[in-house]
């Protein structure tokens, strides 16, 4: 009789609604895979898929997340792990329980510090995948921030019209910041740990506005149906993805079926299909890398 194969662990956030439901649907489809899934309810979720409380605004949800997802897999390791929840406000006014501004906080602090505390659980030559934006590349985006300073998206001096936007893609830049961290570092390098930036592009059918009143969501519903159709025949960025593809194209990166070149962590969907661009020079700078790293640290307590 063959040995029985050990079960493949997925844990993800990010999982019960729009792309990532999609996503978690195709990974928890593969034979021998487990999925965690750590969210606020259980929503739309594969059925023998395991589901977490895990509320991204609180720190303490995040720390109690990290420590049921190691009491439930005893010795087994985490072989991907997938941070894919993300919030958008129209304003800059909300708060996590911490007091940071609140995009900042769910989008970056809490996946930070959720893989500062699921990485030593990681299997060896596991995959890490974070889910990032074009919004954070000038190139593309006019609103893409051109500094990072954490301190000032941790508590924005101002609100009004437009902030969310830009604090969205802000948070977007340092989720890609962080996994260009997470990738040089010597725990991940010596246990070939992958870690993958992934962009699903302009995509419809999402979970980011929920919170946006009605009309707000009508409006944007309309910019996507028609203003940017138009852009997107000069720019290809602009072209919208079904929810559908860019949860297929997600669940691949997770899979490892869709990997970028060696050297890159980078993956975008355009057109529907994966490139490989590299992400925008503030991305890539490394001040701002080990200055985010650094300043996220202290705010979440592993200073």
């Amino acid at each position: 009789m063959e040995p029985i194969k050990p079960q493949r662990v997925v844990v993800m956030t990010g999982a019960t609604a729009g792309l990532g439901a999609h996503a978690v649907s195709r990974i928890a489809a593969q034979l021998g895979t487990r999925v965690i899934i750590g969210a606020r309810g259980s929503g739309t979720v594969p059925p023998d898929a395991e589901v977490i409380p895990l509320d991204l605004a609180s720190f303490a949800s995040v720390r109690a997340f990290a420590d049921a997802v190691v009491r439930q897999l005893g010795d087994a390791p985490i072989d991907i792990l997938v941070l894919n929840a993300g919030v958008q406000s129209a304003t800059t006014d909300k708060r996590s329980a911490e007091g940071y501004e609140l995009t900042f906080a769910v989008n970056h602090l809490a996946h930070y510090l959720l893989v500062r505390l699921l990485l030593p659980y990681m299997a060896d030559h596991g995959r890490l995948v974070i889910t990032t934006s074009s919004t954070h590349d000038p190139a593309n985006t006019p609103i893409a921030p051109k500094t990072m300073e954490p301190q000032e998206l941790a508590r924005p001096s101002a609100s009004g019209f437009g902030s969310g936007v830009r604090a969205y893609a802000s948070s977007k830049l340092c989720n890609l910041l962080t996994a260009q961290a997470l990738a040089v570092l010597d725990e991940v390098l010596v246990r070939r740990i992958s870690v993958i930036a992934f962009n699903p592009g302009l995509t419809g059918g999402t979970s980011l506005g929920r919170d946006s009143s009605r009309a707000r969501r009508v409006f944007f519903t309309f910019l996507m149906r028609t203003v940017f159709r138009v852009v997107g025949l000069f720019k290809p960025e602009y072209v919208m993805s079904t929810a559908e593809r860019s949860g297929e194209l997600l669940a691949d990166v997770a899979l490892g079926t869709v990997a970028p070149p060696p050297g890159r962590i980078y993956v975008s969907l355009v057109k529907g299909e994966p490139t490989f661009p590299d992400p925008s020079e503030l991305a890539r700078s490394r001040n701002a890398r080990d200055r985010l790293w650094r300043e996220s640290a202290v705010m979440v307590g592993l200073d």
